[in-house]
């Protein structure tokens, strides 16, 4: 079905990301996976092409234009390229709404400008080694020291962790913590007692730096709270659609393609003397993915221009993402059992596809959370 959300100008920004992907990133991907990082330069290279702080005002050096379906073209794209690794998604629609709706002038000032031109990359400290989706665990604390809060505390899984110059940590600024305790500071990169741990070794998304990040009586500035003080967890709640969301619309872009990679490889593959495409399974297990991924991109879709006119709410949001990911994994699983060996051989885009999507169930809320939000909201 022909998609109806886009126009001349969204066509046209998705031949500019192609061919960002095919001069920037692609030809370096594999050294970035062997080093575990993307190169700086990368980042660099994205402020330049206008693909950072889209959204961002252009007073502070954005593109002045808040319309989502820009952000879905870059994720689109990013995943059909099999690129995770350059989190400019996390930057642009994760982060820069904290730093867009939240930040003083001042600080829109003094941060919005390196963030457009990837002089300065971004990254959000919530989960705790012992606390992941639960707030009320989260234990860093930020005792208020008359000109400075004193952080203590440290993070786990914390996506451009190594890259990150500006960090928004989430810590206790009350005893009790929690929805009604929790702040959001901004530590910059040079601040004494910051200090990072191992890049973490996982199982796919190999070029995208997570990492552990330690807090030891670090001085923040008392003008680096970002929000209200003791409001963390109204702000985390109110930008959790966009990113939940944005992990959907990559669910299901990554399913299509794989779906689009398979339906190829079947026809050209042979087993008993003919096509595998010519095998009623096969054509089955085709026919169940493509009418799935159809039905989903059309919810999607649907989803996208809701956000975009303010109407996406955080159950429809919470379905979109469990369901999109969940589909992500499913076909992944399918399409590498229809390539038989090869599917296990890294080479192959759709073990690369089968190991970087595995992650999508997890992060921005697991599955298991996304249906208790929608569970609760019918059920009370």
């Amino acid at each position: 079905m022909k998609r109806q959300i886009f126009t001349a100008e969204h066509d046209a920004f998705r031949e500019t990301v192609r061919t960002f992907l095919a001069k920037e990133v692609l030809p370096h991907y594999e050294q970035w996976e062997r080093d575990g990082i993307v190169d700086r330069a990368a980042w660099l290279a994205a402020g330049r092409q206008g693909l950072l702080g889209h959204a961002v005002p252009e007073e502070y050096g954005g593109g002045g234009n808040d319309d989502f379906r820009y952000a879905a073209v870059l994720s689109e794209e990013f995943t059909r390229a099999g690129a995770p690794g350059l989190a400019i998604g996390l930057h642009n629609d994760i982060i820069g709404p904290y730093l867009t709706s939240l930040a003083t002038e001042e600080q829109k000032r003094r941060w919005l400008p390196g963030f457009c031109t990837g002089e300065i990359v971004t990254a959000l400290a919530m989960t705790e080694p012992g606390a992941g989706s639960d707030l009320q665990g989260i234990r860093t604390t930020a005792a208020d020291e008359g000109g400075h809060w004193l952080l203590n505390g440290s993070k786990t899984f914390i996506s451009n962790g190594i890259l990150a110059d500006l960090v928004i940590v989430v810590a206790k600024t009350s005893p009790e913590g929690g929805a009604h305790g929790l702040s959001l500071l901004v530590v910059e990169r040079g601040a004494e007692g910051f200090e990072r741990g191992r890049n973490l070794d996982k199982i796919g998304q190999k070029s995208q730096d997570t990492a552990e990040l330690f807090f030891n009586d670090v001085r923040v500035p008392k003008e680096n709270l970002l929000g209200e003080l003791n409001g963390a967890f109204v702000h985390l709640m109110t930008n959790l659609a966009q990113e939940r969301l944005a992990i959907a619309v990559s669910g299901i872009a990554a399913a299509e393609h794989l779906l689009e990679i398979t339906t190829g490889y079947v026809k050209e593959r042979e087993a008993f003397g003919r096509p595998l495409s010519e095998l009623q399974h096969i054509r089955f297990e085709i026919a169940e993915m493509a009418t799935e991924c159809a039905v989903t991109r059309t919810f999607l879709d649907r989803c996208i221009v809701d956000h975009g006119a303010g109407e996406l709410d955080a159950v429809h949001a919470s379905m979109a993402k469990w369901w999109a990911t969940e589909l992500q994994k499913r076909v992944a699983d399918r399409c590498l059992q229809l390539h038989g060996g090869y599917g296990y051989m890294n080479e192959y885009r759709v073990a690369k596809a089968f190991t970087d999507g595995r992650i999508q169930t997890i992060y921005g809320g697991t599955t298991e959370i996304m249906k208790e939000i929608i569970g609760r909201s019918l059920l009370g």
